[in-house]
């Protein structure tokens, strides 16, 4: 009987389908897929599209698509949507206005919910993406929701991580916030036949050079999963640092009409080259990995907690309950769990 592994990496859209749906959902029953998967993985060169609600980071989603078509290259595409407030599902905006590749066996379109995960990701965005990688598609952009400059975790998802902004929209105020500067590979100024775009470049330029004056200090992730000043190690952009910084480009295109998408194009493909010749993919594979293994822990450890919260204490509906009626000390419940945990 032929697997869903094998079947997966067959190409077979069905089944890639059924088993990223198990992952989105939380179903156990994908990770025995999953891990015979992964030896077969690493092949498939990611893209990050990021930036704020509005910057039109779907029609550029749409045109790169094409223009990767047109070089014969299979895409795949995982769309990370708002989270319905009712169904929990995903709204799925992306795929509607992608719908053009709909009939194409070249192209795979996914959208994830949120489920309310932070960082502008879904927690199943890494398995996914493992799952595309294995169909053989190879290249894979990855379209985060859109929350600004909180959107931090797909520097450590990408190769290369597209910013985009748009004039008039005041991304001049979010260029300065360091947390989307410092993730950008290449900047695209989307929208550039509005009125501010060479001002917008402008910003992003005197931004760029006042970073050069005044580095920042690494970022990691902390206990919670935070971004903070790392103690030792940097992420993969200080790692990188010796080998030939590399130096963002900002680029003005107009998605909607195609407008400065080959020269988009030309750039990223300049940044995976810069990566693989400097020996930097390798860090970014590092902190992909050490990022997807976290989550992975984080969701087993709190799995075991609940369980382990419900067997000697109640349901947690229950537990919650007499916390909000202050009968229990909910502090000393979760260093009393921890603590078991840790045994």
């Amino acid at each position: 009987m032929v697997t869903t592994a094998e079947r997966v990496l067959a190409g077979d859209v069905r089944a890639a389908s059924r088993l990223m749906r198990n992952i989105d959902d939380g179903d156990p029953s994908a990770t025995p897929t999953l891990q015979e998967l992964f030896p077969r993985t690493g092949r498939a060169y990611v893209v990050g599209i990021t930036g704020s609600p509005g910057a039109g980071k779907s029609t550029l989603t749409n045109r790169l698509i094409a223009h990767y078509r047109r070089q014969g290259l299979k895409v795949g595409v995982l769309a990370v949507d708002p989270t319905s407030p009712f169904s929990g599902g995903a709204i799925l905006g992306d795929r509607i206005r992608m719908q053009e590749h709909a009939v194409d066996d070249g192209v795979f379109i996914r959208s994830l919910a949120t489920r309310g995960n932070l960082g502008g990701l879904s927690r199943a965005t890494g398995d996914c993406i493992r799952v595309m990688d294995a169909m053989g598609l190879d290249v894979i952009l990855v379209e985060t929701v859109g929350v600004g400059q909180d959107e931090i975790d797909i520097a450590q998802m990408a190769h290369t991580t597209l910013v985009v902004v748009v004039p008039g929209m005041g991304d001049d105020i979010q260029a300065i916030k360091a947390g989307i500067l410092e993730i950008a590979d290449v900047f695209v100024v989307n929208k550039a036949d509005r009125d501010g775009a060479d001002r917008m470049v402008r910003e992003l330029r005197s931004m760029l050079e006042l970073r050069h004056a005044i580095k920042a200090p690494p970022m990691d992730h902390d206990a919670h999963h935070r971004m903070v000043i790392a103690k030792a190690h940097g992420t993969h952009r200080e790692e990188e640092k010796g080998a030939g910084e590399w130096e963002p480009p900002i680029l003005k295109v107009i998605a909607s009409g195609d407008q400065g998408v080959d020269a988009l194009v030309e750039q990223i493909g300049a940044h995976r080259g810069w990566l693989e010749q400097s020996g930097s993919r390798q860090a970014r594979e590092t902190a992909r990995a050490r990022m997807q293994f976290v989550a992975i822990l984080r969701e087993r450890l709190l799995a075991s907690a609940i369980a382990r919260l419900e067997r000697e204490r109640g349901q947690l509906d229950e537990v919650a309950g007499r916390i909000a009626r202050g009968e229990a000390d909910p502090y000393a419940l979760a260093d009393s769990l921890a603590s078991q945990l840790t045994r």
